[in-house]
Parts: C-alpha cells; sequence; structure tokens
C-alpha cells in the first residue's frame, strides 16, 4: 500500500482485510507507539523512522512466514522499501502486489489531515505545495510487476473490487 499521507491508505487497507483476511501492518500504529514510548528520551527522528520500519518488517516477516498474507500500509518513498518487499515475497513464495492510493488535490489532502483522528506519527497538514508535489512524483514503485494505481478521491466502493481483483489474481 502506498501513498501520500491522508490519501486513503488505512481506509483502503481496512477494506482490503475485511474482503481477503490479509493481516495490515499499519506503520503509523508502529512508529506512534514507539514515539509515546520514547518521550522522555531526545531521539533522532530519522532514528525512529529507522527502527520502526525495521519492526514493520520483522511483523511482515512473521505472518508472511506462517502463512498469512500481509497489507503494508505506509508511503513507499524509499527504494528500500520496493526492494525489501519483494524479497520477502519471493521468500515466501507469496505475490507481490503494489496499490498506490493517488490523491492530486492539496486541498482536499489537508482537509483530511486535518479532520481525521490523528497518531502522534501522523501529520497534521501539508504546508508545502512544492513538497506535496515532489512526493506524488517521487513516490517508489516497482518497475518489473504490474502495479494499480487508484484515485481516492472518488468513493472507495468505485474501485475497491478493482483493487480485491488485482490482489486476487
Amino acid at each position: 500500500m502506498s501513498g501520500f499521507p491522508g490519501s486513503g491508505k488505512s481506509t483502503l487497507s481496512r477494506q482490503i482485510a475485511e474482503r481477503t483476511g490479509a493481516v495490515i501492518i499499519d506503520h503509523d500504529i508502529v512508529k506512534s507507539a514507539l514515539l509515546q514510548s520514547t518521550e522522555e528520551i531526545q531521539i533522532d527522528s530519522k532514528l525512529t523512522g529507522k527502527i520502526s520500519y525495521n519492526i514493520d518488517w520483522s511483523l511482515i516477516e512473521f505472518y508472511l512466514s506462517q502463512g498469512q498474507n500481509v497489507v503494508f500500509d505506509s508511503p513507499c518513498l524509499y527504494q528500500e522499501m520496493v526492494d525489501r518487499g519483494i524479497a520477502m515475497s519471493k521468500k515466501y513464495n507469496v505475490k507481490y502486489k503494489y496499490v498506490e492510493c493517488y490523491l492530486d488535490d492539496l486541498q482536499e489532502i489537508n482537509f483530511r489531515l486535518k479532520n481525521r483522528e490523528r497518531m502522534i506519527s501522523q501529520i497534521s497538514e501539508v504546508t508545502s505545495e512544492e513538497n506535496f508535489k515532489y512526493t506524488l512524483v517521487n513516490s517508489k514503485r516497482p518497475t518489473d510487476y504490474q502495479c494499480i494505481v487508484v484515485n481516492t478521491g472518488e468513493p472507495i466502493d468505485s474501485y475497491i473490487n478493482d483493487v480485491v481483483n488485482y490482489i486476487k489474481k
């Protein structure tokens, strides 16, 4: 699962899990728990991110080793995310699927960010249109795998069946 914060990744992840029985690993839950656990300790934000991703990948590997399907709910901003996902799918002989939630509407993104119940690791708004556009354009995607990109500005009912069909094939 990939997409800008507020693009609908978590909403879509929950719908996928409900329809397929997959386990969701939500990066924001892991990172928020780590940040809450270290509130009294000054810890570098990059280190917090790295540690939380290592926890995410450990959980993903555990569930894959148990024969579970996994949805990793996280922005995909680093090539390492794609590479590790593909490597783990090969190791556990499961299909690698990449779903991107795409919403090129800064006003709607900010509306969603400001009106959701926010975890400590989540941003509350986008302050730079330049950074927003840069992130949209530079999201990492696998080059040798078919991906699905959904316009999450549309109602979820208009694309959930396409996403589930893509995942199941």
